[in-house]
């Protein structure tokens, strides 16, 4: 049936959005997380990448995370000669974690939810009409 289809798409499409948002969240809560001693790295921000996979039971494509990773690049530094962490010259590596990127990430993974509980609900609405007809 093809309104099955659509909600179990609508449904990996939110199952998606939802461990985008678990790690921007866990990236947020990190982003002042050094290294405790001298040299030590900081948090490294995560990515999510994402990746269709066919259902074969579904007979459609579907969304899944395909992978969760690490941000290559630098880590920024700020000067703390009295952090734990700070090395020789007093700065302190920090972690690649920019609040404003995440913020984006969070608000386009909250939209994407939002558009597919949208389908979802439009779906099931079309559903319970179908099932009143029916009867």
């Amino acid at each position: 049936m093809e309104l099955e289809r659509a909600l179990r798409i609508s449904a990996a499409g939110m199952t998606a959005q939802a461990a985008r948002l678990r790690v921007v969240a866990e990236n947020i809560a990190n982003r002042d997380s050094t290294g405790e001693s001298p040299g030590a790295e900081p948090y490294r921000r995560k990515t999510v990448a994402f990746g269709a996979r066919l259902d074969r039971a579904l007979g459609a494509e579907v969304v899944e995370v395909r992978r969760v990773g690490r941000a290559a690049g630098e880590f920024p530094t700020r000067f703390d000669p009295s952090h734990p962490a700070a090395d020789a010259n007093g700065y302190v590596r920090t972690p690649n974690v920019d609040s404003l990127v995440e913020n984006m990430d969070m608000r386009e993974a909250n939209r994407s939810y939002s558009a597919n509980l949208a389908v979802l609900e439009t779906t099931r609405g079309m559903l319970s009409r179908a099932i009143e007809a029916l009867r």
